[in-house]
């Protein structure tokens, strides 16, 4: 057998392919940006080309560097942004239009309509998801509501219509010539269109937004040992490797953190945040403003859900700091500006660029610098921006507590802004509970990873996956009760100031 699985992650700012062998651990990679096309405010864009492009290249760079052939790689897993959206011509493989990034607000008029009926929780029953302009469904539809002809080509099977894990499935496993098309439960959750029980497109959601079913991909298993088809020798891996995994780059984060019991969270800090609680075999309806959503489905194993809360700007803050405001030159450094400090000196920034997430849903909201004073300077200024991201997780662990009636008593961590000790140390000061952070960071590509894996043999149980996984470091609380609460309250204040900004 082959001795390594490789991972495909396509995320918000860059693609990467990974390489892992049985133990869980990294023996190759590489990673490319892509641009990030902003039209109008509020507008976010990539181009599918590009990712496409892109994503060939890191496939073939990590092999290269690894010196291995892609008749070393057993299988092919796929992780993905979620909810950004692409439709694109099934015989030449070409997009109509750019895709529309789950950070882009200009279905706001079609979701408002949407709730004119309703309200915000009009499919939440069937979804577990409340109308907002993160999701897939709005998206597709302003797609072909204002490209012409896309409709028609989408009703006469000419279009398809897939999230970008159903992108790169399809240009992997022979595009234009026979490419699967499919999407996995974990994005199809994320789309507003599929029914949480049933795990199928819902008929009369999508006749109230106007999806042709038949331009939309095949619901399968995240792990689906019936595979959906397999590279070409002519392909970037030059050789024959089944692609059979794929998860939702949050869903797959779980996965490689090993939360397989009810109970067990883990926060992922990346372009945005998203705190993920595995809550069983049975969907929770949140009361709280959170998601509830697929986790995972092996095989023909029973459905895994969970409780989610989505954090739309957390290392994006970094980025603004650094590209915007030019406070920095690169971002490891604002550790060391927020440590130039002793605390905020009473400054929260709140980074509600594009509205608020979990648990507030308001996408009237924008961003606020609060409590600013002549003493306050760009130290007080990088120390709030990263207790921002700390104070975001816990309003959306307050929720998951409320919700789920279970008390969080430690959060695993994993992402970018993790080796960031001064931010680790802060979440678990704010949260009151042990911050774990673990050996293989990039859980993200390794959930992918062990989805495929699973699914050709190559790990015989996720018995084998929580036995890699290894602890590198813990942070415990170390703040008194008092500092914590004036300290949240202060945050509380803050976001309130953000509310009815656009009216």
């Amino acid at each position: 057998m082959a001795k390594y699985i490789g991972a495909v992650d396509q995320g918000t700012t860059s693609s990467r392919f990974i390489i892992f062998d049985k133990k869980g651990r990294i023996v190759g990679m590489d990673q490319k940006e892509h641009e990030q096309i902003f039209p109008k405010p509020g507008w976010v864009e990539h181009n599918p080309m590009e990712i496409w492009e892109n994503t060939q290249e890191v496939i073939k760079g990590a092999l290269q560097k690894s010196g291995l052939k892609g008749s070393d790689i057993a299988a092919i897993g796929i992780t993905n942004q979620r909810e950004t959206t692409v439709i694109w011509d099934r015989n030449t493989g070409k997009p109509y239009y750019n895709a529309i990034v789950w950070q882009c607000t200009r279905t706001d008029q079609i979701c408002k309509e949407l709730m004119a009926e309703g309200g915000q929780d009009r499919f939440r029953e069937k979804t577990g998801l409340p109308i907002a302009t993160y999701f897939s469904g709005p998206k597709m539809k302003w797609i072909m509501d204002n490209v012409p002809g896309v409709r028609a080509a989408a009703r006469k099977g000419d279009a398809l219509i897939g999230t970008m894990e159903t992108w790169i499935i399809w240009n992997l496993t022979g595009g234009a010539k026979g490419g699967a098309h499919v999407t996995d439960v974990s994005n199809a959750s994320r789309t507003m269109l599929m029914d949480l029980a049933t795990l199928e497109w819902d008929k009369e959601i999508l006749d109230i937004m106007d999806v042709p079913q038949e331009a939309l991909p095949r619901i399968v298993s995240s792990s689906d040992n019936e595979t959906w088809g397999s590279t070409d020798e002519h392909g970037p891996l030059g050789a024959r490797v089944p692609v059979c995994g794929a998860l939702g780059d949050q869903q797959a984060a779980l996965v490689g953190q090993a939360c397989f019991d009810t109970g067990e969270a883990k926060n992922t800090y990346g372009t945005g945040c998203f705190m993920l609680l595995n809550t069983g075999t049975k969907p929770i309806q949140s009361k709280q403003g959170l998601l509830t959503t697929v986790g995972y489905k092996f095989g023909n194993e029973e459905t895994v859900y969970c409780l989610e809360g989505s954090i739309a700007i957390a290392g994006a803050l970094i980025q603004w700091l650094r590209d915007n405001l030019n406070i920095i030159n690169s971002a490891p450094e604002v550790e060391a500006l927020a440590a130039s400090v002793e605390d905020n000196g009473d400054v929260y920034v709140v980074p509600a660029f594009q509205g608020l997430f979990a648990p507030y849903w308001r996408s009237d909201a924008r961003g606020v610098i609060a409590g600013l004073t002549r003493f306050a300077n760009k130290g007080h200024i990088a120390r709030a921006c990263l207790e921002a991201v700390a104070y975001q997780t816990r309003d959306v662990l307050e929720a998951m507590n409320k919700d789920s009636g279970v008390d969080l008593t430690a959060l695993k961590v994993d992402g970018g802004m993790v080796m960031n000790e001064l931010l680790m140390q802060f979440q678990s000061d704010c949260l009151c509970v042990p911050v774990i952070r673990p050996q293989v960071t990039e859980t993200t590509c390794l959930g992918a990873a062990y989805a495929a894996g699973l699914a050709v043999g190559y790990w015989s149980s996720i018995d084998d996956l929580r036995a890699n996984w290894a602890v590198d470091k813990t942070w415990d609380p170390k703040l008194s009760k008092e500092e914590r609460e004036k300290g949240y309250a202060g945050w509380k204040k803050a976001i309130e100031r953000t509310f009815d900004w656009v009216e």
